[in-house]
């Protein structure tokens, strides 16, 4: 059975054109572009003429949002309709889902609710039926957020800063003291030249992850959650160190009483409280410092998330590894048997997959590898619950549903993780910052990208396999070397493309709108040869994540020989590595058998190098 917790006091769970770009790199750096261009000014007038299509105005307001459905947290019936439509970001938290704090389109913060601790960071303990605005926050905009069980909360803004309120009877929020705090306090020391890029809680522990790299702790350390190598309280901010202390940190989580920490190099280390085996050490021992999970060698880990006292971890090639307390069925094994070790999670596919508006399977890209990877795994401290979203967008739920235990992954009608929370977490908060995307406000990249293939404004056309793809001619100009000199002194405005299909052109040119690409893995190979005919190295680089994404045992050797022969390095790793850990079923592919002799040669030699043939 899973031990209960006894918590302290009971508590329970240089821009040449002068048009708005949305920051990232969606936005192109469109500007910087033209900069740089000689014919800069006869592109910022083409490109403003073309933007004007839409009768958008260089500068405008957001209206209206495309919104998540905060509406199916119980705390967002209090507010109106008109004030749901401002939220751009938002966050539910406390013991019982009766707090939430959010953002408007107009950047001001506003939080509602029960108020326990002065966690509304509003300077008193009253609570509020009504939300009202966090002044003290006034021109801060939040890049992360999450909060622990008194609850405190730790938020990070956009530029790196960290602010912190409410409980801190046990020094969580990182200031130095013990007493709670009613407003938002920026927590420096140690982190005064520091940009923090995520944040964590446990119950009555912070940590917070910078950008380069390094992990930071503090808050109460009763059974090593904080790595110190120490029991004693931690009151500010200082670097985990130990096993960490040469490695980058890529992602940061908490359990209740415990820390984990995946770095680039896709290991996992974890420390604090392991009574129910949530540390993946095959012990139930708690660990005061850093530990690397050896049950997990050999597996490159992308994320990890913490349960109350369980964890998730997703890895490279899509798939779910869990542990910990099991008592709720939260680690979706099939059993209700707590796990000192790594055990997979398999989601069962639903038979309907097949069905959805996607593209058909082939030989190299089964529908399998399709619809039972895992893109996103969810859990928070204060649940047992997990939930996870596969590559094909289903959305699977387990562990304790509504007061049910729900002891394998099932397949749900939601479309997102956030909503399992929403409607079946106790108590009912969110595991993650949500966030609201604008609808009818269009920035610049947004119109760009909604011209392509646009046949009313294009003045330039693809025949592909009998097919037209618009374009424009000065936007082709902009992104791509290849086009910069095939069509300066061309007048020509049909351009006839054999050398590639028509998935794979149209894809091509659709990344030079959007910065992204939106083809199947099964159609991405045709695109890496492209990109790297046209020598497009950052194309070449998603593409290779694009395929990834398809990998299974059928098809890895093709892949694997698609990477060499595209002299894709990162992906023809991935594939090795993918191989090595599958090689009993790869080599018993019809792919291996017709395997290149010359490639054959080299991964026979490569996999004797890293002892895959050893027993």
């Amino acid at each position: 059975m899973e031990e209960e917790l006894s918590l302290p006091y009971g508590e329970s769970g240089k821009t040449a054109m002068y048009i708005t770009v949305s920051p990232g790199p969606q936005a192109f750096g469109l500007t910087t572009l033209c900069y740089q261009l000689s014919w800069v000014s006869s592109l910022q007038m083409q490109i403003m003429g073309l933007l004007s299509l839409h009768h958008l105005p260089v500068q405008a307001t957001l209206s209206s949002l495309k919104m998540l459905d905060v509406g199916k947290w119980p705390i967002f019936s209090l507010c109106s309709e008109e004030e749901l439509q401002l939220i751009r970001q938002a966050c539910v938290f406390g013991s019982a889902g009766n707090e939430v704090l959010y953002t408007t389109v107009n950047d001001e913060i506003f939080v509602l609710g029960t108020n326990c601790s002065g966690c509304l960071g509003l300077g008193d303990v009253q609570s509020t039926i009504e939300p009202r605005r966090l002044d003290s926050l006034n021109g801060k905009k939040i890049a992360c957020l999450s909060y622990g069980s008194g609850p405190h909360i730790v938020l990070a803004t956009t530029e790196g800063e960290v602010f912190t309120w409410g409980h801190n009877a046990y020094s969580q929020l990182g200031n130095g003291t013990t007493n709670h705090g009613l407003v938002p306090c920026h927590i420096s020391t140690n982190l005064s030249n520091k940009q923090v890029t995520e944040v964590a809680c446990g119950s009555y522990h912070s940590l917070v992850l910078t950008s380069d790299g390094e992990v930071f702790a503090w808050g109460y350390n009763n059974s090593g959650q904080v790595g110190s190598g120490s029991t004693a309280n931690q009151p500010i901010p200082r670097r985990v160190m130990g096993c960490l202390q040469n490695k980058v940190v890529v992602n940061i989580a908490c359990g209740q009483m415990c820390s984990m920490a995946v770095v680039n190099t896709g290991e996992v280390y974890v420390w604090g409280y392991n009574g129910n085996g949530q540390l993946g050490l095959g012990s139930s021992g708690n660990q005061p410092t850093p530990c690397r999970i050896a049950a997990l060698q050999g597996i490159r880990v992308q994320r990890v998330a913490c349960g109350y006292a369980h964890t998730l971890v997703l890895t490279d090639e899509g798939q779910v590894y869990a542990w910990g307390a099991n008592s709720y069925g939260q680690l979706g094994i099939g059993n209700k048997s707590n796990q000192s070790y790594p055990a997979p999670v398999f989601m069962e596919k639903d038979s309907s997959c097949c069905r959805q508006p996607s593209p058909c399977p082939t030989p190299d890209f089964p529908c399998a590898a399709r619809c039972s990877r895992i893109i996103e795994i969810a859990a928070c401290h204060s649940a047992h619950t997990s939930a996870a979203k596969t590559q094909g967008g289903h959305v699977y739920m387990w562990g304790q549903c509504r007061g049910q235990s729900v002891i394998l992954p099932h397949l749900t009608h939601f479309s997102c993780t956030d909503d399992v929370f929403a409607c079946f977490a106790t108590p009912a908060v969110s595991w993650r910052l949500l966030s609201v995307e604008p609808d009818d406000h269009l920035t610049v990249a947004e119109s760009l990208k909604r011209e392509f293939d646009n046949p009313n404004t294009a003045d330039l056309k693809f025949l592909v396999d009998g097919k037209y793809i618009y374009a424009h001619k000065v936007l082709l100009r902009i992104r791509c070397e290849h086009f910069r000199s095939s069509l300066e002194d061309n007048q020509d405005d049909i351009v006839e493309m054999s050398e590639f299909s028509y998935p794979v052109y149209r894809a091509f040119l659709e990344y030079l709108y959007t910065d992204s690409i939106s083809l199947p893995p099964e159609e991405a190979v045709g695109l890496l040869d492209l990109a790297t005919f046209y020598r497009e190295n950052r194309l070449k680089k998603l593409c290779q994540q694009t395929i990834k994404q398809g990998i299974c045992e059928e098809n890895a050797i093709a892949l694997l020989s698609a990477a060499v022969k595209y002299d894709a390095q990162d992906l023809e790793e991935f594939c090795f590595r993918f191989c090595i850990n599958h090689l009993t079923v790869v080599t018993q592919t019809s792919g291996f058998a017709e395997m290149d002799h010359d490639l054959l040669k080299n991964f026979i030699s490569k996999a004797s190098r890293v002892g895959a043939f050893k027993n």
